[in-house]
């Protein structure tokens, strides 16, 4: 198999009845199929996790319009390949297909000179993207769009994907492999058809088989794949070990380990917004007001790599990756919503007290609610002590300031206003 084009490759269906998965919009009945089989497509965007076929739908729904089909990876082009394609769109004499994978890589300049040619009907654009289209795509040309949203695999597709390449494998190599347990490669795929037949081609490749025959169970998946993933695929379980130790380098304030393991990912070509994502909310979950200014850096840091794009923004990454791991740490606020979330579900719905309730009419008024509400503004140092809590929680603290200079001022302050009640 080590000549021939990937597994994954060579089972990518041609027609929507061997595609498997999102029948949601590809079954009988699946708005996208009907939409394709009517002629009608508009512009679309497929918002899914990868692996799940937005790739393959694109490729399925150029078959079945034979209209010229152009193809751009956001990762290599830029707004001159844009227009190239554009004018040969154009120049083709009827309504062309553009595909764009990973179209949430594309900075804003890139997004605008497609408006025009999308808004004309020179091209309809299919665009595929793993991040929420509503953050990485521009207004005006998301509202020129339908968003379909395609999901993970669940285990019955996969195990329906798993029994296609097997028998493929079977008349590639002449190997019978039959899966004894598929729990960890089910798991190891995680609704990821790439990641499942990677897995499989690996098997394949390096197990020895017995008169042709290849027996494997959930602790030979495992030690395969552990030992041989990384080879395959460079954005899957490494990718998520390198984010791992960078967020890890960050927590653990080490700005030197921080700045390699960011080096890394630059240097494989990692999404710079999600790495600039990941930052943003490791500024609230484990630093917050140990130091707030930590969190509108990160969120700055976000919007400057937003418009600058590769390879400038590796410099802002940096200074915030630096800024993030040099700060003091706290996840206080972190675990304050985890404990109410906690409170939440044990406790169920606890009623309102009524001095805090909305009072809109004057029946509600009657009702007791907004009796007592004290304005806080009315009163010396903008406090007046009442319960804000349900009666079955009066008392119970979430927030528990970190044990840092700027949050142990928090500290003193609620203990000034509140006494005894939250025993700060």
């Amino acid at each position: 198999m080590t000549n021939l084009p990937p597994l994954a490759e060579q089972l990518r269906p041609v027609d929507f009845d061997d595609y498997v998965g999102q029948q949601h919009l590809v079954g009988s009945d699946g708005i996208l199929r009907k939409a394709v089989e009517s002629g009608t497509l508009p512009s679309i965007i497929f918002w899914g996790p990868p692996g799940v076929g937005k790739t393959t739908l694109a490729f399925i729904i150029s078959r079945k319009l034979q209209k010229p089909f152009f193809t751009l990876s956001a990762i290599n082009s830029g707004v001159k390949d844009i227009r190239e394609v554009i004018e040969n769109a154009r120049n083709s004499g009827q309504n062309a297909l553009l595909f764009i994978d990973e179209i949430h890589r594309f900075s804003k300049s890139q997004q605008d000179s497609l408006l025009g040619a999308v808004e004309k009907g020179i091209v309809t654009l299919i665009g595929a993207t793993t991040e929420n289209p509503s953050f990485e795509v521009i207004s005006p040309l998301l509202s020129r769009c339908q968003v379909y949203i395609l999901k993970p695999l669940d285990e019955n597709d996969l195990r329906v994907i798993t029994a296609k390449a097997l028998a493929k494998i079977r008349v590639l190599t002449g190997i019978d492999i039959k899966i004894k347990e598929d729990d960890a490669l089910l798991r190891i795929s995680g609704g990821d058809a790439r990641k499942l037949l990677n897995a499989l081609e690996i098997i394949a490749g390096v197990q020895n088989p017995q008169d042709n025959i290849i027996e494997i169970d959930n602790s030979t998946t495992l030690q395969i794949i552990q030992q041989n993933l990384a080879m395959y695929d460079k954005k899957g379980e490494m990718h998520y070990d390198i984010i791992s130790a960078f967020i890890k380098s960050m927590r653990g304030s080490d700005p030197n380990a921080a700045v390699y393991w960011l080096a890394r990912m630059i240097e494989s070509g990692e999404d710079p917004l999600f790495i600039a994502r990941r930052m943003l909310i490791l500024a609230s979950e484990d630093i917050g007001n140990a130091n707030p200014n930590a969190l509108l850096l990160a969120n700055a840091c976000f919007d400057a790599v937003h418009k600058t794009g590769y390879p400038e923004c590796r410099i802002i990454l940096s200074q915030c990756a630096v800024y993030l791991a040099c700060s003091p740490k706290s996840n206080a606020s972190y675990m304050a919503v985890e404990d109410a979330l906690s409170a939440v579900r044990s406790k169920g719905d606890l009623p309102v007290p009524l001095p805090i309730r909305n009072a809109p009419t004057s029946l509600m008024k009657n009702l007791g609610y907004g009796t007592d509400y004290r304005y806080a503004h009315s009163y010396e140092g903008n406090f007046a002590e009442m319960e804000f809590l349900p009666a079955k929680l009066s008392g119970t603290r979430f927030y528990e300031p970190g044990k840092n200079p700027r949050e142990e001022e928090i500290r003193k302050y609620l203990k000034n206003l509140w006494k005894n009640k939250y025993q700060y």
